[in-house]
């Protein structure tokens, strides 16, 4: 047993942190790796390596990921800004650097060589992302003079462009949702919503009409008779098959044919193993992670806090509804990984540092530690009477 008295690093960090969000969190990592040993040996099979080549590679990519979420979540929101500029602009190199010597996958440049490790580095600008803007949109509040919607707009730009480029319209799709949601829960003038709203529905006509993979996909989901749909067809076959409780461990049969059953559709493995009981215990994790959040968001008196909690909390919440939703034919198919549960190493890593950062946020602090904060950022006098400073 931790005392309370122990003045350790890790004694500070256990008693400050939020038990509960963690213990979610590692739930979704275990069940990750089981629902992998469902569905990655029929996929390993057909591309003739080990059976347990995918779930090797995943344990193997665990290690790292859980040293990052550890280390990430020590940090204080002031080292979580620093530290997410850091790997903000490494990233976004990377991923213009994968418009010219990444590896060519079904069309598009999102995987880049380094070391002999493939990444994909659009996951780690993400949550990098997600910080840099609530902390532009909180300084509004500290600094009204500054022109800080246009430094917003100047990095949504500069974020979306090589990812459209890429093309990768999934990615893209995502940050501009969390960057409206981050500019309207900062305050967001009604002319703003107008204006966004009307680009965001020319871009997807855009989108629609001069961008062929994009007008394919949209067309095969509203009408799935002008295209190949085997794979969303055999993803709704599962959820079929596996009715309330599933087959079994390891009973699922339509797995063997769906060619992405350990990525983008583990979800619908899942639902023919373990029936929808199972896939509604991972709802309600993904769920609890968001709103359990959102819970500390609302109370922090810090901006830049609550901003970037919010924001970690909806990448977090969106992506797992996508993924979700793509696998029951609710959206079009989009290439997105179901958070910890999915295969994928760039995923796993980027999610754990996204989720560090999460969980660092929202660590209780000792209200000495927090007004000092908010005196070194200048909002102290906007944010409490002079009295009541200690």
């Amino acid at each position: 047993m931790i005392s309370r008295a122990q003045r350790t690093l890790f004694g500070e960090w256990w008693w400050t942190v939020d038990r509960l969000l963690l213990g979610a969190l590692v739930a979704l990592v275990l069940i990750g790796i089981v629902l992998l040993l469902a569905a990655s040996p029929p996929v390993a099979i057909r591309l003739g390596v080990d059976p347990f080549h995918f779930v090797n590679r995943q344990a193997m990519y665990l290690v790292p990921a859980l040293i990052v979420l550890c280390a990430t979540s020590l940090l204080s929101p002031r080292q979580v800004r620093r530290v997410a500029m850091i790997v903000f602009f490494v990233s976004l190199a990377l991923v213009l650097a994968t418009l010219v010597v990444g590896a060519e996958i079904k069309g598009a440049r999102r995987w880049i060589n380094l070391a002999g490790l493939s990444m994909q580095p659009s996951e780690f600008l993400k949550p990098a992302f997600v910080v840099l803007a609530a902390w532009i949109f909180s300084e509004s509040a500290r600094r009204p003079e500054m022109p800080t919607t246009l430094f917003a707009m100047m990095l949504l730009g500069g974020s979306i462009t090589p990812l459209v480029l890429q093309p990768d319209f999934g990615q893209s799709v995502l940050l501009v949702a969390i960057w409206c949601a981050l500019f309207f829960l900062s305050g967001l003038a009604w002319k703003w919503a107008v204006g966004l709203v009307t680009s965001g529905i020319a871009a997807v006509f855009a989108a629609y009409q001069f961008i062929p993979h994009v007008a394919k996909r949209i067309e095969r989901f509203i009408d799935p008779s002008s295209g190949d749909t085997f794979q969303i067809d055999t993803a709704i076959e599962s959820f079929v098959r596996g009715g309330w409780l599933g087959r079994g461990p390891g009973e699922g049969t339509v797995k063997r044919i769906l060619p992405d059953g350990h990525a983008d559709f583990v979800f619908a493995v899942a639902a023919e193993e373990f029936g929808i009981l199972l896939c509604l215990i991972l709802v309600s994790l993904f769920a609890f992670v968001v709103l359990r959040s959102l819970i500390h968001a609302r109370s922090d008196q810090d901006p830049f806090v609550r901003l970037a909690i919010s924001g970690l909390a909806l990448l977090f919440g969106l992506q797992s509804s996508i993924a979700m939703a793509v696998n029951l034919h609710l959206l079009p198919a989009k290439g997105m990984t179901l958070p910890f549960i999915s295969y994928g190493g760039s995923s796993l890593i980027s999610l754990a540092f996204g989720m560090g950062m999460l969980v660092a946020l929202t660590r209780r602090r000792p209200r000495a530690e927090a007004i000092a904060e908010l005196e070194r950022d200048g909002l102290l006098p906007d944010m409490m009477p002079a009295g009541a400073r200690l």
